[in-house]
C-alpha cells in the first residue's frame, strides 16, 4: 500500500510505516496536480498538514483513497464530514503539537513584554550609534509573573498554554463555550505533580481581566475578536493568535494598537496566507512568525508516530 505525505512527515513516522510494509512517498505535489497523482500512483493514504486542501473533488475522484490524515489539530482544510460519508477514514493528531504551540505563544509573550522583537531589529542598525537611546526606548518592559492570562478556547492547546502560564506564575482566566471545568496536571523535573482546577467564565469577563490574552479556537465563520471585543479589553493588553487566521479582525487589531488599547501583539497565523497584509508585516508593535506553531522537531516526531500508529491500526 502507498502513502503520500504531501506536506512532509517525520523520519520516525516514515520508519514506522515502512517497517509495517507501507511505501511512503514524500513528493510535494501541487494542489492542481494532486488528483491525477493520487490516481496514477494508486495512493491509499493521503497525509497533509495545513498547506494541502482535500476537498470533494479529490474525495469523489480518487477511488483508491482509504485514509486522509492531518498532521496536527485543525482539519478545516479537509472536507471531513463528506469524506467520512463516503467511507473514508479521516484522522488527525490533536495532542501532538499542543505544547509546541504553547511554547511559541510564550516565546512571543516574553519577547513582546521586553520589546525583544524591536530590539533585535534595531540593535544591528543603531546599537553602536544610539545605544543609550535604544536603552531608554526599551526600558519599560513588563514581567509576566503575577499577571493574568486570558485564554479564549480551552481545549488541548489552550490548556497546554495555561500550564506554561502557571509555571510562569500567572493567574488563569479562561472561556470556552463547551467546557465548564478543567483539571490541569503539571509534572515537574523531580517527579512531583500538582493539579489545578480551572473553571471557565464568560468571554466578556476574560477580556476584562486579561493582561495577556491568547486565542486557541478552530476556524470560524465570524471573528472571535472584533471591535466590540477590543473595546472590552484592558488598556495596554498584550495578545497572541497562534490558532487560525480569520479569528481576529486584523483591521480592528491595527486600530486597537494605534489607540493604545492593545500595547503589542503576536501573530503566527493570518487572514491572508501565504501573503499577509503589508500593514501587519511593517507594524512595529507586532511580533510575527510564519505559521510555525507546531514546527518543532519533537512535535513532528510525535505527529509522525501518531499518524503511523493510527494508519497501521486501521489497515493492518
Amino acid at each position: 500500500m502507498k502513502i503520500l505525505a504531501n506536506d512532509g512527515v517525520s523520519q520516525s513516522g516514515i520508519e514506522a510505516l515502512e517497517n509495517a510494509g507501507f511505501e511512503v512517498l514524500t513528493t510535494t505535489v501541487a494542489q492542481e496536480q494532486l488528483e491525477n497523482y493520487i490516481n496514477e500512483n494508486s495512493i491509499d493514504v493521503l497525509l497533509v498538514r495545513s498547506a494541502t486542501k482535500v476537498r470533494k473533488n479529490i474525495i469523489d475522484n480518487c477511488p483508491s483513497l482509504k485514509i486522509i490524515g492531518r498532521g496536527g489539530v485543525g482539519m478545516d482544510n479537509i472536507d471531513v464530514d463528506y469524506a467520512r460519508s463516503k467511507g473514508l477514514h479521516v484522522i488527525n493528531t490533536p495532542a501532538a503539537s499542543s505544547h509546541s504551540v504553547a511554547e511559541l505563544v510564550f516565546g512571543h509573550f516574553y519577547g513582546l513584554a521586553r520589546f525583544l522583537h524591536n530590539s533585535n531589529r534595531d540593535m544591528p542598525l543603531e546599537g553602536d550609534a544610539n545605544f543609550k537611546g535604544l536603552k531608554k526606548a526599551y526600558a519599560k518592559g513588563t514581567e509576566l509573573k503575577g499577571k493574568t492570562l486570558g485564554v479564549i478556547g480551552f481545549g488541548r492547546i489552550g490548556q497546554a498554554t495555561a500550564k506554561v502560564a502557571i509555571g510562569a506564575g500567572m493567574n488563569i482566566v479562561a472561556y470556552d463555550p463547551f467546557i465548564e471545568t478543567s483539571n490541569l496536571e503539571l509534572e515537574f523535573f523531580d517527579g512531583q505533580k500538582l493539579n489545578f482546577k480551572i473553571d471557565t467564565i464568560s468571554k466578556e469577563d476574560v477580556l476584562k481581566q486579561a493582561d495577556f490574552l491568547t486565542l486557541h479556537v478552530p476556524a470560524q465563520k465570524d471573528y472571535i475578536i472584533d471591535e466590540k471585543e477590543f473595546s472590552q479589553m484592558k488598556d495596554g493588553v498584550i495578545m497572541a493568535n497562534a490558532a487560525r487566521g480569520g479569528v481576529i479582525n486584523e483591521v480592528a487589531l491595527v486600530k486597537a494598537i494605534e489607540s493604545g488599547k492593545v500595547a503589542r501583539a503576536a501573530l503566527d497565523v493570518f487572514e491572508n496566507e501565504p501573503k499577509p497584509e503589508i500593514q501587519l508585516l511593517m507594524n512595529s508593535a507586532l511580533s510575527l512568525t510564519p505559521h510555525t506553531g507546531a514546527a518543532t522537531n519533537e512535535a513532528q516526531d510525535r505527529i509522525g508516530t501518531e499518524l503511523a500508529n493510527q494508519i497501521i491500526n486501521i489497515l493492518k
